[in-house]
């Protein structure tokens, strides 16, 4: 106890000494573990900063034209539409923005895709319904209508519409024949093909719309392309022959038609009238009969005289009773001059 220090000790020099020596200990000590504490702080608040940055990251802005696909752990959660929204930030959660506006478009037969080289045909040459072989190049163009099932219904979105518009053409083509194909009824294919494919992607929830189909090109293959043309040139001049028959048919068939009323008519006006005259015949018969049976032998000299009078009209000879000649005047030829006149 007596080597105590004693502030109130009168011994002063010992006093100051053992302060003195404290305080340097104590500057010794703050000096060696002031960096420290420092340096600890710092990572603090560092921590806190990437912190608060990794809860701000989870804000996101989906555009008009697009949709957002939420994920968490891989998962879909949700599906944002246009606007501020929020998510758990990564590796949590994700977004995935997707364009639900921008059209796509695939082309089936085009030019770049053919090698004539190691294949006599291609994807663009289909069968018809007729047995021909028709050359086609077709533009399909569709857009996103659901992300969701545009991410994940379909392992390749794009080659999956690629491969079901290329299956859906060649059946409208199998049932269609190829002229109207080729010449001007291709409305009628790009609307079914349209349709069809619509259908398709639909049942495999695709998440796909056709927008439109266009078919850009129909011809023969270029190996029968001169032979094809022969045809339609044989064609054309079959329905020009046809066009002439048919105008020729349609100026001799009226007149036809009207000779053949009118033969028609002539031939009921002497049925007519044949029919009339014998039955005028018959009645006159009748009435002969009927007189010649009341006075027969006025009626047989009525008859026999005008049967003479009928024959003798036509007669070109003239006879004359020997008894009775001086009192006949010569007869001049008044025949002949009748005739002459004639």
């Amino acid at each position: 106890m007596a080597d105590k220090i004693n502030p109130w000790d009168n011994n002063g020099d010992m006093w100051e000494e053992a302060s003195s020596r404290r305080i340097i200990d104590f500057a010794k000590i703050t000096k060696l573990q002031a960096p420290k504490d420092d340096w600890f702080g710092y990572i603090k608040y560092g921590l806190l900063a990437l912190f608060l940055l990794w809860i701000v990251s989870g804000f996101y802005q989906v555009q008009p034209s697009e949709q957002g696909v939420v994920l968490r752990f891989g998962k879909y959660v949700a599906t944002t539409d246009a606007g501020l929204h929020y998510h758990l930030p990564v590796p949590i959660e994700e977004v995935i923005k997707v364009n639900v506006t921008q059209e796509r478009s695939i082309n089936l037969g085009s030019a770049e895709n053919r090698d004539y080289r190691n294949s006599a045909f291609t994807e663009s040459h289909m069968l018809t319904g007729d047995e021909n072989i028709v050359d086609i190049n077709l533009t399909v163009v569709w857009k996103i209508k659901d992300a969701k099932n545009y991410l994940f219904s379909m392992r390749s979105p794009d080659e999956t519409v690629s491969v079901a518009a290329q299956s859906v053409l060649r059946e409208i083509v199998g049932q269609s024949e190829m002229q109207p194909i080729i010449t001007g009824d291709r409305g009628k294919v790009e609307d079914e093909t349209k349709d069809e494919l619509q259908r398709v992607l639909d049942e495999f929830n695709a998440g796909v719309q056709i927008v439109r189909v266009k078919l850009q090109k129909a011809d023969p293959p270029r190996e029968v392309v001169d032979a094809f043309n022969e045809v339609q040139r044989a064609k054309a001049d079959m329905e020009r022959f046809k066009n002439e028959a048919e105008a020729y048919r349609n100026e001799v068939l009226p007149k036809a038609r009207g000779k053949a009323a009118q033969i028609a008519q002539d031939a009921e006006a002497y049925k007519s009238a044949t029919v009339n005259k014998a039955e005028g015949e018959a009645k006159r018969f009748s009435s002969v009969y009927n007189a010649y049976k009341d006075g027969k032998d006025v009626t047989v000299k009525k008859m026999y005289l005008d049967t003479m009078e009928e024959i003798l009209q036509k007669a070109q000879k003239v006879i004359i009773d020997p008894a009775k000649q001086g009192n006949l005047l010569p007869i001049l030829p008044l025949q002949g001059a009748q005739q002459g006149g004639k």
